[in-house]
């Protein structure tokens, strides 16, 4: 990451220090690179990802797989509704999503055996069938995968950002690179990005900054390379990549425009929702049009309610209400991105995923709230909620030139289980794989022992989710 906390001139005065690894004739050479870049293939034409990540797993049945059918123990209050494509239902939440289902696909079928917030989440991101929690992963995620394979040494942004970062959940590392090394990590942007006031630090440097950057840089390339030598464990590496990127993210006014949601008319600003999720959404589609490969977003935070997240429990929300104070917000933001995509002609490379580690529980459970707050009673009180279930749950695919306005698989009556074209992380990974131009079934790295892991165990690409 960045040093994204600290004002331009603590980076000019201390780093310049900070940069002393890099000589001069580095920064010329990072500049020459950007030059060159005009011979690869065009960043506009190569595919990306944006995954919207909803941190605590969101209720199936209130989003994309309502069951009316179900008796009163499973059933919620809202009803379905239908969308602008015959015979495809959703909840009542989300009337703006009702009305584009003709731009997304609806899978309802994916499953896996992660029962914890932390494994369920390894599972999905990462491949690992381990259903077990555990503190730190083991095996990197999808996203540092694909940016390790996706690198550009000429590109001028980073080809993986997270806008507000998948990456913890409580204690828990949910996502990495591991032995990938930190360098792949992404370049995380942190903060309320409606606040007026917001603005990533460092970004896009002033020109007469930029002449006294390359004052100050140290010409001690012979050092650098007895240290790089001398290095065994890839920290010089990581550290050579950071300044890098740090670099070309402070001296490129391509960056500094992507970054910033000012130069989006209002208009549009207030199409996405000026609030959180509304604005991580906008900055993600400005992202990928700058020629960004790899953007997550998670929703979490006070939208979500009183514990911040979709992790619906009776002791921390009242199932019920919590998703219907969130899903205005999640709904336009959504809907707004989706739109965006194909009115801007991004259809046919970026593909959109709107996806958590899990679903809940079909049957409700009844707990004493353990405080009260927005969406839960006080505590003591009695409330509704669904618990963990990772025997099914719904996710969304739009654009990436994949069929649209289709429903693949199905739940029982419940929503318990898959009765039609059940779907593992695995398939799901193999997916954004194929969409991603990597050859899942072949590519193995080698781990911190130097033994090739492949990058993927199992599964293939889910048909209906291909590019036609």
């Amino acid at each position: 990451m960045i040093p994204g906390s600290q004002p331009r001139r603590t980076i000019l005065k201390a780093g310049l220090g900070g940069f002393a690894s890099l000589s001069l004739a580095d920064v010329l050479r990072l500049q020459n690179q950007s030059q060159a870049s005009e011979s690869r293939t065009a960043a506009s034409e190569r595919t990306a990802v944006i995954l919207v990540w909803l941190r605590g797993g969101a209720s199936h049945l209130e989003t994309f797989d309502p069951k009316p059918q179900a008796t009163l123990e499973f059933r919620g209050p809202y009803s379905p509704i239908d969308t602008n494509v015959p015979g495809i239902q959703i909840c009542e939440l989300l009337p703006r999503l009702s009305t584009i289902a003709d731009r997304y696909s609806i899978l309802r079928s994916i499953a896996h055996t992660g029962g914890g917030h932390p494994a369920g989440s390894l599972q999905v991101l990462a491949g690992d069938p381990d259903p077990q929690d555990k503190l730190v992963p083991v095996l990197p995620d999808w996203m540092s995968i694909a940016s390790y394979l996706r690198r550009d040494s000429v590109r001028g942004l980073p080809n993986y950002i997270a806008v507000n970062p998948v990456d913890n959940y409580d204690n828990f590392t949910i996502a990495g690179p591991t032995y990938l090394g930190a360098a792949y990590r992404p370049f995380s942007v942190v903060g309320d990005l409606s606040n007026p006031k917001f603005e990533v630090p460092n970004i896009g440097m002033p020109v007469e900054n930029l002449d006294r950057l390359q004052r100050r840089m140290s010409l001690k390339s012979g050092f650098d390379r007895l240290r790089s030598g001398l290095d065994v464990s890839g920290t010089l590496d990581a550290i050579g990549r950071f300044e890098g990127q740090a670099l070309s993210l402070l001296t490129s006014p391509e960056a500094g425009a992507a970054f910033d949601l000012k130069q989006e008319p209002m208009e549009v600003r207030e199409r996405y929702g000026m609030n959180a999720w509304g604005q991580q959404c906008l900055m993600a589609r400005r992202l990928v049009e700058a020629g960004v490969e790899i953007i997550t977003t998670e929703f979490d935070g006070p939208l979500c309610g009183r514990v911040a997240n979709w992790d619906d429990h009776a002791v921390n929300h009242h199932v019920f209400d919590a998703n219907k104070f969130r899903a205005p917000f999640f709904d336009q933001a959504v809907s707004a991105l989706i739109e965006d995509v194909y009115a801007r002609g991004l259809d046919r490379r970026v593909l959109v995923v709107v996806a958590g580690e899990f679903g809940r529980t079909p049957r409700i459970s009844y707990v004493a709230s353990s405080g009260g707050g927005v969406a839960s009673a006080a505590a003591g009180v009695v409330q509704p909620g669904r618990d963990h279930w990772p025997r099914a749950n719904s996710m969304i695919f739009a654009g990436g030139g994949i069929p649209t306005g289709q429903v693949i698989g199905a739940t029982d009556v419940r929503g318990e289980d898959p009765i039609d074209r059940r779907v593992e992380p695995g398939d799901f990974l193999a997916t954004i794989y194929k969409h991603l131009q990597i050859d899942y079934a072949n590519v193995a790295i080698e781990n911190f022992t130097g033994r090739p892991v492949p990058i993927l165990n199992s599964g293939k690409p889910i048909p209906e989710l291909t590019r036609g």
